[in-house]
Parts: structure tokens; sequence; C-alpha cells
């Protein structure tokens, strides 16, 4: 009797899924597991004096540290000093770095009013002021330098002063003058008011073509190349802009929104266009910030009569005024033109008893207030009224408000430079006050990890019935320490939505473990100090995440604190030599930060990451596959066996390409992303085409300096960022900037090497259109006519100009089998996928996704069947 061969495949298959099926992993209700749904909540906050020793400040208005600082602060003082606390962390004290009470005009919202440091002050010492002057009244930018022992007893001198802007101001108020540079571009922002008195007495609010107010400026103090020069100007009989043989001392960044404009408003202009203005519309920026994660930029703009508002500033906003306050029109103002088109504040509160000066905040990034974390922190100066502003969903720009304490004659909000932790100084007791938590805790959480309930024996880390033990293809630099994984849906009827490139979605009760072990001697083979054991837990909106830390004797592990701890180990060397290594035991918010929406809240809970064999008791099988069988999915997944996957930064079968791109994937890509909070252009994303991550010679935000630096220059190490990024070379911050004490030094020779070696083989499409012999056109053009399209010779590296240079394979049919033969070419990943219709495309005689790292034969071969037709593809990626 003859079987078609399409049946006997079919037979087999039961046959293979049958077995497996009577030794598979069993999922287990979880019942004894004991953490709270929600995280723990403060119910009260206050503001505590930080500094209890020092004397009170004389009208502070302004926290500042310079980069890279974390044991010194800056405190900016009205009347035209600044004051410098040092030793933060032991016993602080206070000296005067640098005096401009001489220089200062002092009235209303008159002084020295904001302090900068450059990104590079550690090495150039340039430190930057706005301030007032006495009459003639003007508002003065101004570079100083500071001294040698700037961070000791040094003095600033003011002959030092290199006046950048200085600008006639006909009203003492309405000044703004809070400096910062921008994270992403290091460009520096200055806010101004629209000159003061009442309801645009100066006609400033919107005009781009008159002077610099009511608005933030935006200006290039290095002067990099392809910086322009700024217009040349009028105002009141001078320049406001300070020029040295015609040359302006500073620049203006090439992307400013109102360069090359031509129309304002719908109107056209006609003088010279203030190219400076990055946004218009505001009447008094009193105190603005960036976020220092995502890189965004909050104003706080004090109304006239009716509305207080804070704004999330972007490039080219128009904020209304004086058209409007707020959302409302203001009574009296002239009728918007047409092509007026405001920005609304995403806060906004009306005048009430007591209630009429904003005062700009910070996006809170500190460590022992996780329930905060992520959200905008101002206040009321009057009323006291301090609000947490809360973006509904992660990068939406639309915000829920709740008033958090109460505290007046706040005026500043700061940052303490160590644990971020928001400072805001209160401008009548003349004292820095710090945000803490006050009050009772709810959603208590266990003291150690046996009364977590996750372990029927802790000792042995032995876990109770409902978690499933699981590892993954690459892990997570983190100094040396060894991991191991378990997860638990508690209630089995929760599944997770399967996805082949996208985040999985989680349920909520979903717990994640990951246990860390320090090898601390390496001369003897069991020489482990137990670390921490770390749970994340997925609530309704989120996550959040605690984590335990052992005892010496590794018997029982106790509940770190919300801030976070460190503990310093001595590690020896197998030649005798010691070392000291700082572990730091996370704080929650530090949990928040990289476990993101964006992210996928368990970061190596993917299929990337998953797809791989794991032992489950007697049984050794892909991970994905046994928890489809074991019912944790609610939907289908794919063939396991054409599935992505990320592969080890040591895996030397495998490209450096691929193995570098693995990297960025797992420990970069949770901010770095199209939908994360990094503010940078590149995407760690393996999952997206390389060719648009912005890696290849990509834009970067900080160069030092450096016109030739960009991510990674093909053959170049010297002069790609990443490197420095990761080695935090000075002056740039080492990345990434929690999770890690130690260098990868493993993983920055590899990427090094993929630099040197690999890089150039995967270009982006113009560079490689530039390296033909002839334009060949764009990317689906096919100009020497051999079926495949320039994009794919790319990716291919063949000839597009030459219909003989394509990817060569063979087929051939013969009894009844099927063989394809060609050759995996090194970085590539190759499939040979069928279809019977041209439309529905599968794989054929599956094999696992490889980028091996040498070119290599490949014959594969499979029996044919009885289809009318079939039809074959070769299908190559990129990783």
């Amino acid at each position: 009797m003859n079987i078609p061969n399409r049946s006997i495949l079919l037979l087999i298959l039961i046959g293979i899924c049958t077995g497996d099926a009577a030794a598979q992993l069993v999922r287990e209700a979880n019942t004894t597991l004991n953490l709270p749904a929600e995280a723990p909540q403060y119910n009260n906050f206050t503001f505590t004096d930080a500094f209890p020793t020092l004397s009170p400040f004389e009208q502070p208005v302004a926290i500042v540290s310079p980069p890279g600082e974390t044991n010194m602060l800056f405190v900016v003082q009205q009347k035209g000093k600044i004051i410098r606390i040092t030793d933060l962390n032991g016993t602080p004290q206070k000296s005067t770095f640098a005096d401009l009470s001489s220089r200062i005009g002092i009235s209303y919202d008159q002084g020295l009013l904001g302090l900068a440091f450059h990104p590079n002050f550690q090495s150039n010492r340039y430190f930057y002021v706005f301030y007032t002057t006495s009459l003639p009244r003007r508002d003065r930018l101004s570079r100083f330098t500071a001294p040698v022992d700037w961070d000791g007893s040094g003095t600033v001198d003011l002959s030092t002063e290199y006046v950048l802007i200085d600008q006639p101001d006909d009203s003492p108020n309405h000044n703004g003058g809070d400096l910062h540079f921008g994270p992403e571009d290091g460009y520096l922002y200055v806010p101004l008011g629209d000159e003061g008195e009442v309801d645009d007495r100066y006609e400033n609010s919107q005009n781009i073509e008159l002077n610099f107010f009511s608005g933030i400026i935006r200006i290039d103090v290095d002067k990099k190349p392809g910086s322009l020069e700024p217009n040349p100007h009028d105002d009141q009989g001078t320049d406001a802009v300070i020029r040295d043989n015609g040359i302006a001392r500073y620049s203006i960044p090439p992307d400013n929104p109102f360069v090359g404009a031509t129309h304002y408003n719908g109107i056209p202009l006609t003088g010279n266009v203030r190219t400076e203005f990055w946004a218009t519309g505001l009447r008094s920026p009193w105190r603005m910030g960036f976020d220092p994660l995502t890189g965004r930029l909050f104003v706080g703009d004090v109304g006239e009569n009716s509305r207080e508002e804070i704004h999330l500033v972007n490039k080219g906003d128009n904020c209304g005024w004086d058209y409007l306050e707020g959302t409302i029109d203001r009574p009296g103002a002239p009728t918007p033109p047409a092509g007026f088109n405001p920005v609304d504040p995403i806060f906004e509160y009306p005048h009430e008893s007591g209630s009429y000066s904003v005062i700009g905040g910070r996006m809170y990034r500190g460590e022992s207030l996780p329930q905060l974390f992520g959200k905008y922190i101002f206040s009321e100066m009057y009323d006291g009224r301090v609000w947490a502003l809360t973006e509904t969903e992660e990068g939406s720009g639309v915000f829920t408000e709740e008033v958090i304490a109460t505290e007046s004659f706040l005026v500043a909000f700061g940052e303490h430079p160590a644990t971020q932790e928001i400072l805001a100084a209160d401008y009548d007791e003349g004292k820095i006050k710090q945000l803490s938590a006050s009050g009772p805790v709810s959603g208590n959480l266990p003291e150690t990890l046996t009364e977590t309930g996750a372990f029927s024996d802790v000792a042995s880390l032995t876990p109770n019935p409902g978690f499933v033990a699981y590892d993954t293809n690459a892990d997570l630099w983190s100094d040396n320490a060894e991991k191991q994984r378990w997860f638990s849906f508690p209630d089995p009827n929760d599944r997770a939505g399967w996805a082949r490139d996208d985040n999985w979605k989680l349920p909520t009760g979903a717990v994640w473990i990951k246990h860390f072990d320090l090898r601390t001697d390496y001369r003897e083979p069991g020489a482990w100090k137990r670390l921490e054991t770390r749970f994340i837990v997925k609530t309704d909106d989120g996550i959040y995440g605690i984590t335990y830390k052992w005892n010496e004797a590794g018997t029982e592990a106790f509940l770190v604190p919300p801030e976070g701890t460190n503990e310093t180990y001595t590690i020896t060397r197998p030649d005798n030599s010691t070392s000291l290594q700082t572990w730091s035991y996370p704080s929650r918010s530090q949990c928040l930060q990289c476990h993101t929406k964006a992210g996928g809240y368990a970061l190596s809970f993917n299929t990337r990451q998953l797809n791989r064999d794991y032992t489950f008791g007697n049984i050794t099988d892909n991970q994905i596959a046994q928890l489809e069988l074991a019912g944790y999915f609610s939907n289908t997944v794919e063939e396991v066996t054409s599935l992505p996957r990320i592969v080890p930064i040591d895996d030397e079968s495998q490209s450096l390409h691929a193995r570098v791109r693995s990297y960025f994937d797992v420990n970069c890509s949770y901010c770095h992303r199209p939908d994360g909070s990094a503010p940078s252009a590149w995407n760690g994303l393996m999952s997206d085409p390389f060719v648009n991550a912005e890696i290849y010679n990509g834009s970067i935000s900080f160069d030092n300096g450096n016109t030739n630096a960009c991510f990674a220059v093909p053959g170049d190490p010297a002069n790609s960022v990443v490197l420095h990024r990761m080695a935090g070379t000075a002056p740039f911050q080492r990345m990434p900037p929690i999770g890690t004490n130690l260098r990868d030094e493993v993983a920055e020779q590899v990427i090094s090497d993929w630099i040197e070696q690999e890089l150039h083989l995967y270009p982006t499409y113009e560079e490689w259109r530039a390296r033909q012999s002839s334009d060949p056109g764009g990317p689906d053009e096919d100009p020497d006519g051999d079926g495949v399209s320039n994009d794919r010779e790319r990716i291919t590296r063949t000839d597009p100009n030459n219909p003989e240079d394509r990817l060569q394979y063979t087929f051939q049919a013969e009894d009844n089998t099927l063989s394809f033969s060609y050759t995996h070419l090194a970085g590539l990943n190759f499939d040979i996928e069928t279809s019977t219709n041209l439309t529905v495309w599968t794989e054929w005689a599956p094999t696992p996704t490889s980028f091996p790292a040498t070119n290599s034969p490949v014959l594969k071969q499979g029996p044919t069947d009885n289809s009318p037709a079939r039809y074959f593809r070769l299908k190559v990626e990129e990783p």
C-alpha cells in the first residue's frame, strides 16, 4: 500500500508530539506567595532641612551641581553670591564660590538668577550665570572660569567674566534666568520673561524679530562646526549680542526651529529673525528643568490674573502668551492671527486666594520614594501646595495631578547629586530642604526572604510549587555575578500574550525572581558569596521591585530599604592578588527606571531571550515550546525552530555583529529604543533594522568637542563614543548609569573588534550606495536587472551593477528528495521558505537562527510531497 509522503510526515509528527506530551513541564498554581499586589505607598510627604548644621542662605533661588559631581552642591543667592556646600555625604560645610554682588541690581525678580556648569566643567572649569545689572538695567548672560581649587576654598576671579548677551530691560520683573545645558545636545537653554509689567506692555510675547524676551533661547556656547552666526540686530541702539570683530561669542544650533524661517504665526517676517529662539509665548518662566532620564524640558510659567501653567516644551512651541493665559483668552488681548497655533500647558490652575506664583520643579528620579518615581514635582509659592503630575501613558504628554505636600515659599527645585532626591530652596527660611516621606506605609513587605513564601527551603533555594526555573540566551552584565531565575503566574487561569518580536503581554500578579552569587575567591571552585534575591511584581499599571540581601552565613536574606545600599567585598584572584568590589543593591526606584513598559517590564522574558533549550526535571526541550505546552500562553506560538534569538557576547561561533547587536539589545534597549526613555537617537533593539538604528556613524548627544566622533565609526574605535560611554572615559558618563560598578572589559574588546573588523559590512543604504562604481538609485531599484533589489544586494554584499554577481545556490529534486545547497555567508541568517500560492510562505527544513562567524557550505534536504505546485525562496536576514 502506497502512503503519500505528506501522510507519512503527519504520522511522524503526531508520534513526536505524543511522546513530548508525556514528559512535559506541568503548570501548577502557587498559593504560598506573600507579596502585596501593589507597591507599598507612603501616605504623606513633607520637606525637611537637608543641611540642618549649616547657617541659613540669603534668598536662595537656584540649586545646582557640576556634571559628574556627587559630593558637592552650589546654591545661588539672589543678591549675588554663589555658595558652595562641600562634603554632602559627610559633614557639610559652606563657603563662598563666587561673589557678583557688586554687579547685581536687586528689585522684584532681579538679581543673580541662574547658574549652569558646562558639560566639560571638570576639564575647562567654565560656568555660566544669568543676572540683572543695576541701572541702566540689563539682562546679562556671562561665562566665568572657576579657579583650579574650585572644589575646595577657591573663589572665582571676576575678571574672567566673558559676556555673551547684554540686553536692555525696561522693567524689573519677569526676568526668568534659570540656566540649563540640554542633556542630549549640550546646548545652553535660557528662559526669559516678557520684559515685565502687565498685559505684555512691551509687545514682546509674539515677536521673534525684536529681542530675546518671552521665550526660551538655545545657543551653542562651544561654537561647534556647522553652527551658525547669530543675525545682526539693533536693540535700543545696540546689539544685545556681544561680538568680537563682528563675530558673536556663541553660535546658533543649525536645527533651531526658526533658522531659515520666513513666517511666524502665519505672518511674513520682515526683519532679522532671532534664530536663538527655541520656544516662544512665555510670560514669566520661573524655574525649569530637564528630566535627566528622558531629556524632556518642563517649565513653570507664572501667570498674570487668571492661570498658573506648567509646560512640556518642545522645539518651536508657542506657549500662547499674550493671546492666551493658560488655555483661556486673555481679557483685552488682540485677536490672534489665523496662523497662531499654541501648545496648551500640561497643567494649569486658577488664581485663588493666596495662589498666584507657580514654581517649576523636577521630575523625581530619586531612590528613597519609589512611588514618586517618574512624577513631576512642583509647587505654588504662596499657598504652598506641592503637586505630583503623573503621565497617564508613557510619552503621551497627558498628566493627572495630586497634591502631595504643603510648603510655602519654595522658589526653586534641584536634586541631590548623589541620590537624585528632590531638594527645594525655601526663600523665606533660607534653607535647602529635601522632599521626604512621613506618616504610615500601606502594603507592608515581608522582612525576610523566607516570609515571601517563594521558597520552600531558602537555604537550598528550592522554590515552592507554581514557580518555574528558566534561563536566558545572554545575561545582562552584572559585574561578574552569576544568576538564577524563576517566574510564577500564581493564578493558573492567567496567561501571557506571546509575540515574536514585540514585548509579551504579561498578566497582573506575575512574579519574577533573580538570584545573584559572586565569586569571591578564584582559587577555590566553591568560593561564592550569596548577594541578593530580587523580585519583580506585575501590578495593574506597571511593576514594583524589591530585593533581599543575604546574611554572611548564606542562610537568610533580609529586605533592602527603599533607597538601596552598597557593600564592598574582597575578591581574590588565582595569582593571590586581591581587589575590592562594591556591589550595589538597587533602590526600588532603580527597578522602575529599567523595568519599564517600553522594555516589557520583565526584561528577559521575551522570545529572543527564552528561545533556547532548558532542562525541566528529566526532559530537555525548548523553553518556549514547553511553556506553550504547559498553558502559559493565550495564543499560538510559531514553530520555535524558526524563532529569532539573542547570542552571548562570548559566543565565538557567531559573528561579531550578531554578538554586539545582541549585547546592545540585552544591556541597552530597555532605554535606547524608539519608545524608550533615553534622550538619544540610537536604537538598541535587535528586532529593528540595523540600517535605521543610528549606530553606524550614528549621531550623538555629546561629542566632547570632537567633530569626528559618532556612536560607532567603522574602523575607528577611538572616535566611537559607545566605547567611551562603556568605559566612562572622562568627561563621558559611564553607561549604563545604574546597576553596575565594573566595566565589562570582555564586551568592550568585542565591540572594539567589531568596529575594526565587521561594522563596515553593515553600512546605511546611502553609505553603501556611495561605495558603488555607479549610482544604483534607490533601495527598491534593480539597475542590473537580475531580479534582486538594491537593498537585497546590499544585504548579500553583491554588486548592484553586475547581473553576474549574485547569491549562488543550487536546487535539485531527485528520488522524492529535494536538495538545496548554498554558502551561508558570515554574519547573515539564511532560511528556505516554501509556498503553494506565492502568498503564504512557511519555513522549509527549519534550522535555528544563526549568524555564523565564517562562511560555511550548507546542504538542506527534505522529502517531496504531492502538491501540484510548490515554490521555494531563499530568505536572507542581517542581525
